[in-house]
């Protein structure tokens, strides 16, 4: 289309067709966007220690267009992000792990969080949620093994009781209407059964009551004050139930048996990697049998330590655990810390392009690498 012609067009008509493209472009508020993420692995999951969730927030109203997707947030990483116009970046390592005490020019993560801030660009890191869901990490590891059946080295639990309260008390009393109707008072409890039963010989009422935390001491100083009651007293730690095919590694049994060198092969090509290091377990070979991998992306010490299997898979170990473990009859297979994790990123571009409905484009980035090589 000629330029002369496009000026004979009134600017008013250009400004509304420049709104109608704004508006058929497919983007999110963050703030949504966020919510759709942890519903995605809710946040829950990750350990303790962890930081994860929204580390960097422009202020709002901010619209996402382009997701971002690195396993670690570099200075390189970033202004590849900045290029391709990136408005959240994912980044699975948390780049803000400790404490900032100040936010300068002076380390790298502070000059992270200034050019993010600078350039309106959220910063997102879920991390050990990822590694226990059950769409995860993890699972996206196993399946460079082969066909195999896989459950959670260490289960993640519910985030909530089944019941009101995280303690059940159980007692009997021939006179329990006093204590019940101040214990009818107290906030955190929860009456769960009042019943009539015969005990010793005695008509008796056995209560069950669920409460919190806080009030496990009320509720017990209050039985204290009857000696024989809070001598009979029972108190039942109520349990968070597990939540399937979600935690911490996996255990992985494969359907057939397969050789060291082989299943060598098989992580090197599911990686992507030209090569792995490996410890061979005591008495063990290249072509010895191998039926039950424990793995664990990125550092798995903490994780696989303990566990039986002939094979282990993580990214890095402690030298002492890699002996630790060949003593034990276990070949140790390590892939380098982020080379675990990195391939993931491509299985989760798609999942989140689907779980989030092609409202923003979903991009991974290409500068990403482990900082380790082979020279």
């Amino acid at each position: 289309m000629p330029l002369s012609f496009l000026k004979r067009i009134p600017q008013k008509l250009l400004h509304v067709r420049s709104l109608i493209d704004l508006r058929s472009q497919s983007f999110m508020d963050l703030k949504v966007l966020v919510s759709s993420l942890n519903d995605f692995a809710s946040l829950s999951l990750a350990e303790s220690w962890d930081n994860v969730g929204l580390l960097v927030e422009p202020s709002p109203p901010h619209v996402v267009n382009t997701l971002f997707l690195t396993n670690d947030l570099t200075e390189e990483v970033m202004e590849e992000a900045l290029q391709k116009r990136a408005d959240l970046i994912l980044s699975y390592h948390p780049p803000i792990f400790k404490p900032l005490k100040r936010v300068t020019w002076q380390t790298w993560k502070e000059r992270l969080v200034i050019r993010s801030l600078e350039n309106r660009v959220g910063i997102y890191s879920p991390h050990t949620a990822y590694d226990a869901a059950p769409h995860g990490v993890n699972t996206w590891l196993a399946k460079g093994l082969g066909a195999c059946t896989t459950i959670p080295l260490h289960s993640s639990d519910s985030s909530h009781h089944p019941t009101k309260g995280c303690y059940r008390i159980e007692f009997s009393s021939c006179c329990a209407e006093s204590v019940l109707s101040r214990l009818r008072e107290m906030p955190g409890v929860s009456l769960i059964a009042i019943i009539s039963a015969r005990v010793d010989g005695e008509e008796q009422t056995r209560v069950s009551l669920n409460c919190t935390q806080q009030a496990l001491l009320q509720v017990m100083a209050l039985l204290s004050q009857d000696s024989p009651l809070y001598e009979k007293t029972e108190i039942i730690s109520l349990q968070k139930p597990p939540l399937a095919d979600t935690g911490m590694g996996r255990l992985c049994t494969l359907k057939e048996p397969a050789a060291v060198s082989v299943l060598i092969g098989r992580v090197k090509s599911h990686l992507r990697l030209p090569h792995v290091r490996l410890a061979l377990g005591a008495g063990k070979s290249l072509e010895s049998e191998v039926k039950v991998v424990a793995l664990c992306a990125g550092s798995g010490t903490s994780v696989l330590q303990g566990t039986e299997a002939d094979l282990y898979l993580t990214g890095e170990m402690s030298h002492h655990d890699v002996l630790d473990a060949v003593a034990k009859g276990i070949t140790v297979i390590l892939c380098e810390h982020s080379n675990s994790e990195r391939g993931f990123l491509l299985e989760l571009q798609q999942l989140l392009a689907t779980h989030l409905e092609n409202k923003v484009q979903v991009i991974v980035s290409e500068r990403d690498r482990d900082p380790l090589q082979v020279a």
